[in-house]
């Protein structure tokens, strides 16, 4: 891993821009156009839920690697591609890049005009969350880090297991277990699969009452897409069909400026 003296803007640059060709080459005309999303810094789940990713935090403090810059080359770049590259690129305020990516995938106006054109939607991310969207038509997923689809034969019981078990990665703990689980090092209340299994076919009022109905409620808001405040939903899809195109004309002189000369002879992939 790179360290603060390694970090280099040229090679973030260069693997940012190869691997959106690499996956735009191998996908767009199954597919259709290529949509980057991107998350925002402060978002609507660490607002409701103090604890939401707070240990991933905690890990980059700890470490000496040098995120913020980091951060502030990849915003760099973003806005660049924003400006050079023919691709829509989503970045709104309070929004991650999942509540870009499920908005689209559950616009239905915009969803049917992707129908008309015959092409599916590809969501591209090795994050199970996304799987739940497969309820929707022609909605695919592909994981960059198996290299393979991501399938469901019930994407429904899926998110209701998904819900009661919480997702670690997140630092949202089981509807058995309190808020603060991660962040104080408690151990979550054991929560079996068969459990898991009868529980996920009943609505949660019949299974569960007070503090844990309560935080059934919590994960189902952070982890059901469904549950996106209405606001962010409405400046997603207002920023996807407004946002101006940008002529791809602009690549040459962009791949000039940066000296980006083996990515030069890959131009027509972009």
């Amino acid at each position: 891993m790179m360290n603060k003296k390694a970090m280099s803007e040229d090679f973030v640059r260069h693997a940012v821009l190869n691997t959106i060709r690499m996956y735009h080459y191998k996908f767009t005309k199954e597919y259709g156009e290529l949509v980057v999303c991107c998350d925002a810094p402060d978002n609507w789940r660490k607002d409701a839920f103090k604890y939401y990713k707070a240990q991933r935090k905690t890990t980059r403090d700890k470490s000496d690697f040098d995120w913020s810059e980091l951060f502030r080359l990849l915003h760099k770049i973003r806005e660049e591609i924003s400006e050079n590259f023919p691709y829509k690129v989503i970045y709104i305020e309070g929004a991650e890049a999942d509540d870009i990516i499920a908005t689209i995938v559950m616009d239905q106006e915009h969803k049917t005009e992707r129908m008309l054109s015959e092409f599916p939607i590809l969501i591209l991310s090795s994050d199970k969350d996304f799987i739940q969207l497969q309820k929707y038509p022609n909605v695919d997923q592909y994981s960059p880090l198996t290299k393979k689809f991501l399938n469901t034969d019930n994407p429904d019981t899926f998110l209701r297991e998904h819900i009661l078990r919480g997702d670690t990665s997140d630092g949202v703990p089981n509807f058995l277990s309190s808020d603060d689980t991660f962040v104080t090092d408690k151990r979550q209340t054991p929560l079996s699969k068969k459990k898991v299994s009868v529980w996920s076919e009943l609505e949660p009022d019949v299974f569960c009452q007070g503090e844990q109905l309560r935080n059934y409620r919590r994960n189902e808001m952070l982890i059901d897409f469904t549950k996106i405040p209405e606001w962010l939903q409405i400046n997603i899809v207002d920023e996807y069909v407004n946002q101006p195109a940008v002529d791809r004309s602009r690549l040459f002189n962009y791949f000039i400026k940066y000296k980006l000369k083996n990515l030069m002879e890959h131009i027509n992939e972009f």
